[in-house]
This record gives C-alpha cells, sequence and structure tokens, in this order.
C-alpha cells in the first residue's frame, strides 16, 4: 500500500482510500490492539498525529519504566476506584502477569523493585518500544502493521475517517476503527483531548476530562500562595519519609499513607500527592479541602512534645528541632511558613502541627501538567467490548475511557488490558482475515 510521504492527498471528489482496520493513535493501548490484529491476519494500520511513535510512552520511561505492579488481584483491582470491577473485566484476559510474560518476550527481563513495581531490566522505554514497532513491522505470523504518522484525525465525512497531514487531506474508509486518542495530560505530547467534541458532535457522552495523578497548589499562611521565601530556599526539594492523611483518623473518609512528596513554586506534588490526587480534586469540588502531613511518622506525639520541651539553651529554635527531632531543610521550612511564630516556642502546639501541619489547597494543577487524565467517553456510552453504542464498528481504548488509576504500573496495564479487550471486540464483530 502507497505511504503517505508518496501518496498524494485525494481531491474531494475521489472516493475514499479503502482499508480493513484503522487505529487512531499510536500510544500503548493503539499498539497493544495492532497486535492482536495482526496476529489474526488483519490488515492493520495505525495513524497519530506526532512524528513518531508512544511519545508519551518513552517521557513516561525516561526516568524508569514502570511496565505493572505485583500486587495480587482483587486488591490490584481496588487501585481503579469507582470503575474497578469495568476495568477488572478487561484485566480478566490480561493481568499483570501477563504483562510481564509479553515484555519478557520482547527482550525486556522484567524484575519487581522493592515497592513492588515492575520494570524491565534496562529501566528505559526505548528499548522495549522498539522491540515492540519490529515485532509489529515484521510479525512472525499474521500481518504487518503500517504507521502513518503526522496525521491528525478531524473526524468523520459520512461513514468516512477525515486526516489532515502536511500534504493536504486524507479520507479512508475502515471496516473497523479503534479510537485510542489518550486524555488530555501532557497535550505537547500529542493527547490534547480535541477528540471530545467530535464525539460529542455524535451524541456521545463523555465525562469531562479533569488532571488525576497530579499536584496541587496550596495556600500560605498569609492566605496568599507559598511565600517568595519559602520557593526561594525549598522548591522542588522532597518531602521525605512523611504521612499524608484526609480527614482526622476514626472520621468517615479517612484516608492515609506514607511516602514522600516534593515542594513545588505553588504547592506539593510527587507520588504520595499522587496518590491521593483523586480524593482530594472530588473535595476540592465540595469546598475548601486541607491535607495534614505528618513530618515524623516515626515518632508519637508524646515523643516530639518531650523532645520539644527540653531546654534549648542558647540555641535557635531550628539548632533546637534538629538536634532534638532531625527537623531540618524543607520540613522547617514549613513549619515556618504555615504555623503562627507564637505557636513556635509552645512545645504542645508544634508537636500538633509536627504530627498533622495542615495544608490548605487551592486547586489541581492545569489538566496539561498532570501525569493522567481521569474523565473520558462514559462507561454507558460502550458496549462490553468497548464498541461505541452511537456508531458501529467504532471502538474506543485506552485513557480516552472515564477511567482512572495511580501511578505504578495500573495506567499501563490497563491501557494495554484496554487494547486488546477492544481488539477482540473487532475479531468478534467483523471475523479474522
Amino acid at each position: 500500500m502507497p505511504t503517505p510521504e508518496n501518496h498524494p492527498p485525494a481531491p474531494p471528489s475521489e472516493p475514499p482510500q479503502q482499508a480493513d482496520v484503522v487505529i487512531v493513535g499510536a500510544g500503548p493501548a493503539g499498539l497493544m490492539a495492532a497486535e492482536v490484529l495482526s496476529a489474526a491476519g488483519r490488515r492493520v494500520q495505525v495513524f497519530d498525529t506526532m512524528p513518531s511513535v508512544g511519545r508519551k510512552f518513552l517521557l513516561a520511561g525516561r526516568g524508569g519504566l514502570n511496565l505493572t505492579h505485583s500486587e495480587a488481584r482483587p486488591t490490584f483491582d481496588q487501585r481503579y476506584g469507582a470503575q474497578q470491577d469495568w476495568v477488572a473485566d478487561w484485566l480478566d484476559g490480561w493481568d499483570a502477569n501477563a504483562v510481564r510474560a509479553w515484555a519478557d518476550a520482547l527482550g525486556a527481563h522484567t524484575f519487581v523493585g522493592t515497592s513492588g513495581r515492575v520494570f524491565p531490566h534496562e529501566m528505559k522505554a526505548a528499548p522495549l518500544l522498539r522491540a515492540w514497532l519490529h515485532r509489529l513491522r515484521h510479525p512472525d505470523r499474521g500481518q504487518p502493521v503500517q504507521f502513518h504518522m503526522r496525521h491528525r484525525w478531524q473526524g468523520w465525512d459520512g461513514q468516512a475517517l477525515v486526516f489532515s497531514h502536511p500534504q493536504g487531506q486524507r479520507r479512508v474508509l475502515a471496516r473497523a476503527t479503534l479510537l485510542a486518542l489518550g486524555g488530555a495530560s501532557w497535550p505537547r505530547l500529542g493527547s490534547d483531548g480535541q477528540w471530545v467534541s467530535q464525539l460529542q458532535a455524535l451524541g456521545v457522552p463523555v465525562t469531562p476530562l479533569r488532571p488525576a495523578n497530579c499536584g496541587f497548589d496550596a495556600w500560605g499562611r498569609d492566605g496568599q500562595g507559598w511565600s517568595a521565601h519559602l520557593v526561594q530556599r525549598h522548591a522542588g526539594e522532597p518531602l521525605k519519609t512523611v504521612v499524608l492523611s484526609l480527614g482526622r483518623p476514626g472520621e468517615p473518609g479517612h484516608w492515609q499513607r506514607k511516602g514522600e512528596c516534593v515542594l513545588t513554586t505553588t504547592g506539593l506534588e510527587g507520588s504520595l500527592v499522587y496518590a491521593a490526587s483523586a480524593l482530594l480534586r472530588e473535595a476540592l469540588t465540595q469546598g475548601p479541602t486541607c491535607l495534614y502531613l505528618d513530618l515524623l511518622p516515626d515518632h508519637s506525639l508524646a515523643q516530639v512534645q518531650q523532645a520539644l520541651a527540653h531546654p534549648r539553651g542558647s540555641r535557635s529554635l531550628t539548632s533546637h528541632w534538629r538536634s532534638r527531632l532531625g527537623l531540618h531543610g524543607v520540613k522547617v521550612g514549613l513549619l515556618h511558613e504555615l504555623v503562627p511564630r507564637e505557636d513556635w516556642t509552645n512545645p504542645q502546639r508544634m508537636a500538633q502541627a509536627i504530627k498533622a501541619l495542615p495544608v490548605r489547597l487551592k486547586a489541581p494543577r492545569p489538566l496539561e501538567e498532570a501525569i493522567s487524565t481521569a474523565g473520558g467517553v462514559a462507561r454507558e456510552a460502550l458496549h462490553p467490548d468497548l464498541m461505541l453504542q452511537a456508531r458501529s464498528g467504532v471502538f474506543c481504548a485506552g485513557e480516552m475511557l472515564d477511567w482512572e488509576a495511580p501511578t505504578g504500573g495500573y495506567l499501563l496495564t490497563a491501557c494495554l488490558a484496554s487494547g486488546r479487550r477492544a481488539a477482540q471486540g473487532i475479531l468478534a464483530q467483523t471475523g479474522t482475515a
């Protein structure tokens, strides 16, 4: 078949190009669907707006590609929150063990880290993606997958898909279509959410896209943002070994977890905050929201109070806190920022602040800064095989569906699993080659 480079755009009067299966989106969900379909003998063409495949996948794996998690089901399923039964249905056909076996077959040689997260031995995404693309283009069985880059999907002209590309416009009439267009986080990598208006025009219910696994802006003590002093001294520093809590112990909805987060120029971010981001985001829709940081989780309240009450002599408060409790750096900076000065010399009040420092939140960071997206094509808009109710032969997969998950390999696992489920739906609807 001619490639986009040597095939001039057809004039509007010409009939659209005929195709077997078209996948729009060259991320993990789309590529996994392409693998299943090509192995079944289907002729698959993948279109993507970016110049190369898997841009977000590559960036996400730059610091260490977290493929999946070793956590056993059904606990694994619970990470998907309100949509866990929906996602669990996909995972029944492609779980974390399947992800590891698949990656190992591509030469990744996975291992389980100390946190239970699963990584390829090279830690990077690029070697795995290269091996995957080679297998898609040169399969041992089935049909090779064709890729068309710099093609932005513009919707439909009748039944034909319409793409814009550097040479003009292209119309493609597919036997089956899979949309795997991602959410709206990291738009510079291709997932910009522009598909929302196209599907809404068909009457497809789409839950508004919202940031997930995101940072949050915080209020300083003066009712503004962080002070210039705190930002200049400590922005970018990690808050190590803290416990983040929502609500008070014993109250409904109480949540807490131990880990690390990072102080930013406007608030907090990092793995511990990401784990709570869905709860925090929803709480902010109801009104003012506060999280609590235990800065010394390995000390009891009584131990902290006793240490603070110890005479400090001529030492400064900062020196006293460091020598008696090991508090220094960004943790002390936050205490100075959020605790009234008159409480600094009160051992009881200061101990309570150290063990449950209230941080008032303003809002999530913007969607384009988030690691992933919540919201998307609503569950009721789809058949169980992920085909749209509103348009026969068009399937959806990946992050553009209305589900979310924390970091830790859960996102990638469900994206891959949904791609397989949609591919199986296409095969059930239209058969093998």
